[in-house]
């Protein structure tokens, strides 16, 4: 297992950044954040430690299962509201909303497509066997990890707040898959910022 560490302030917390340079608080009404259940609770706290007025509508992470469902469960939690999307592509066809960079979610914790790599983030790490090992039907048919994951070569733990306890979890992820395991601690940094120009540039 290898573990690698992020620079030294390359967080915006670390940064000493305060809320009154937040575009968040500039609006005079909430805003609404339609956000994959695998992000939402970052979001809620980096909103809650910025001072930004946003409401968080969480989309159940399971859709990343099924893609081709992701755009009618935004709509739903949107409800004709003006929103933002922290939503990369990640499959799904959101034309028309305002969302986050990148093909997948986890680029905004730095990542890039890395070929044969097979991505964890806090969330999957503590929701693996339900997400993931049972979303895909594993622990009723094993034999068809190969099948899912033949062409992975490693799992790379993008970590925002390692511990012990999440440690042993991508441990326990990765012997799963039968793959080795690298620790990439990430914070929330590239969140944070992806997610103020997601609110500065957007439509809420």
């Amino acid at each position: 297992m290898r573990t690698e560490r992020p620079t030294a302030g390359s967080d915006p917390a670390q940064r000493g950044q305060t809320a009154g340079s937040d575009p968040a608080q500039r609006g005079q009404t909430p805003r609404v954040v339609v956000s994959c259940g695998a992000l939402a609770l970052h979001v809620k706290k980096i909103a809650a430690r910025r001072g930004w007025d946003l409401e968080v509508r969480p989309v159940p992470p399971e859709l990343h299962n099924r893609p081709e469902r992701i755009r009618a469960a935004v709509d739903a939690a949107a409800n004709g509201d003006e929103v933002v999307v922290a939503y990369a592509h990640c499959g799904a066809d959101l034309t028309g909303y305002s969302k986050l960079p990148g093909a997948h979610c986890y680029e905004v914790y730095g990542a890039e497509h890395e070929a044969g790599t097979y991505f964890l983030t806090d969330f999957l790490v503590r929701s693996f066997d339900r997400v993931v090992w049972r979303g895909l039907g594993l622990d009723r048919y094993p034999e068809l990890r190969d099948d899912y994951f033949a062409n992975y070569e490693r799992v790379v733990w993008l970590a925002q707040e390692p511990t012990d306890e999440l440690l042993a979890g991508a441990e326990h992820a990765a012997g799963l898959l039968r793959l080795p395991l690298e620790v990439r601690e990430t914070g929330e940094g590239g969140l944070e910022r992806a997610l103020e120009r997601l609110i500065r540039e957007g439509t809420c």
